[in-house]
């Protein structure tokens, strides 16, 4: 099952549903539902009982965080131990339905294991998490724990390799093994908010959760498979209002159903429209070999990403926004900015804001402490390479990402570096009116087409084939 139009109705319905609970079981509803929506959202996979072991192995790693990043004086409340073993029953309940006809076999995607294997695989990683518990550098653990995974996930000759061991385990042909065969859904972006709630737990600013509350934000349905980021002490600020709302507040759900109307219109009208045969991809950039074409094709790539990217936000925010959750804002124009540093600040917001907080920052604070103290400049160009970069490996380990990263690094740089040095002739530019639009039109074009330029490399996964699609735009 994937997160398409029948998903989006049903899940309105389910929020008019949601709202004639009593007030004191909203929060719940949303702990359960988005437990079931790991699972109901998880595609089929080739490997046998993998697409139900792995939103397990999501859950198993939510709690295991919660645990551990857990303040010392935190009890294990009697709320608590209804959440963990509600999740323990859910899970059994889902398992269950390996008895139940598979016309009947809702919320999972194919036929589960049986529970002796769901109860030893679970065994397993919570004994692991508690070994992770006693370690001194547990937080340490269990972020390299999810370094590992994200790599193994995100490399396609590891996820082959990962996906051979698995299918002769389970007696299946492993000369079909394929990277796609591990289609963990959502691991990009739990594992983001898992580090979140590490990383904040060690600076201790991270708000105290229960492990209700927790696993909601982790695992909250409608941002579950592609964001946004949330930030817990924002989404929880929201969670503990859900009892208050209104039953049918007008407002909520005309805010709510308007923005997911939006939404449809960009991703399913728009972005599906130009996937038709009008962006490029690998097999219109082999046929198409003169340069008209190619920049139709580029432009409409640009454009079917944003509408894609920004119509699934859109629908995102407004099913949050039935359920009492208003999640953030990930794209605001990105297209119209007349810089790099601004289309960053409006593009994917939430994904720009983390590696900000949890990569730039504390890389610019470590290298500002080397002894001799480097120079400015580099200082700034190495973390700002070092964050693009990790953005574009967040999509997959492969030489298109690490280049699509580096472009944006050093554009990021030129940027700043160019920014720095005219600042006072920029604030006399402004004073002149009609100069100040022209300079604006003309930065806008440059950024505009740097960025477009950059889809080149997301686009494409093959290095050679890259560079020919750079030469024919430029008629070479």
């Amino acid at each position: 099952m994937t997160f398409d139009l029948p998903i989006v109705g049903l899940l309105i319905l389910l929020a008019i549903a949601y709202a004639l609970l009593p007030t004191n079981w909203r929060t719940w509803a949303l702990f359960a539902g988005s437990i079931i929506g790991v699972y109901a959202l998880q595609p089929r996979l080739q490997i046998r009982w993998l697409d139900f072991l792995l939103p397990t192995l999501t859950l198993l790693l939510t709690m295991a965080t919660w645990f551990l990043t857990r303040k010392a004086e935190q009890v294990f409340s009697r709320d608590d131990k209804i959440a963990f073993a509600g999740t323990a029953l859910l899970v059994i309940g889902l398992a269950l339905l390996r008895y139940v006809p598979s016309d009947y076999r809702i919320f999972v995607a194919s036929r589960p294991p049986n529970l002796t294997i769901i109860v030893g695989f679970a065994l397993i990683i919570l004994v692991i998490s508690l070994v992770f518990s006693r370690l001194y550098f547990s937080h340490r653990a269990m972020l390299l724990l999810l370094l590992i995974l994200f790599i193994f996930l995100k490399t396609d000759i590891l996820a082959t390799w990962i996906s051979t061991i698995m299918r002769r385990a389970t007696n299946q042909d492993v000369s079909q093994a394929r990277a796609i065969d591990l289609g963990w859904l959502g691991f990009s972006y739990v594992a983001f908010r898992l580090i979140h709630t590490i990383r904040d737990r060690q600076s201790d600013i991270l708000p105290t959760l229960s492990l209700r509350d927790y696993v909601a934000y982790i695992v909250f349905f409608p941002s579950f498979i592609a964001g946004p980021i949330d930030r817990a002490e924002r989404f929880l600020d929201d969670l503990r209002h859900v009892p208050k709302l209104k039953r049918f507040d007008s407002v909520r759900f005309t805010e709510g159903c308007t923005r997911i109307g939006i939404g449809i219109f960009k991703k399913f009208v728009i972005a599906d429209f130009l996937a038709q045969g009008m962006s490029l991809n690998a097999t219109h950039a082999a046929q198409v070999e003169n340069s008209f074409g190619l920049w139709l094709l580029l432009y409409g790539y640009a454009l079917r990403l944003f509408f894609d990217f920004a119509g699934y936000s859109d629908i995102v925010i407004g099913i949050g926004i039935l359920f009492g959750i208003k999640l953030p804002e990930n794209f605001h124009h990105p297209y119209t900015r007349s810089s790099i540093t601004e289309f960053w600040q409006n593009w994917h917001i939430t994904l720009s804001d983390w590696v900000r907080t949890y990569v730039f920052s504390p890389f610019s604070r470590w290298i500002l402490r080397l002894k001799p103290r480097p120079a400015a400049f580099i200082t700034v160009l190495l973390a700002q390479l070092l964050t693009m970069l990790i953005i574009g490996l967040w999509h997959g380990v492969s030489i298109n990402f690490l280049l699509w990263g580096l472009w944006h690094g050093i554009g990021l740089w030129l940027h700043k570096q160019f920014s720095d040095r005219t600042r006072k002739w920029y604030r006399g530019l402004k004073e002149r009116k009609w100069q100040f639009r022209l300079w604006k039109t003309g930065t806008w074009f440059i950024t505009f087409h740097f960025v477009v330029l950059g889809w080149v490399w997301f686009a494409l996964s093959d290095v050679n084939l890259s560079i020919k699609v750079f030469s024919v735009l430029f008629g070479y």
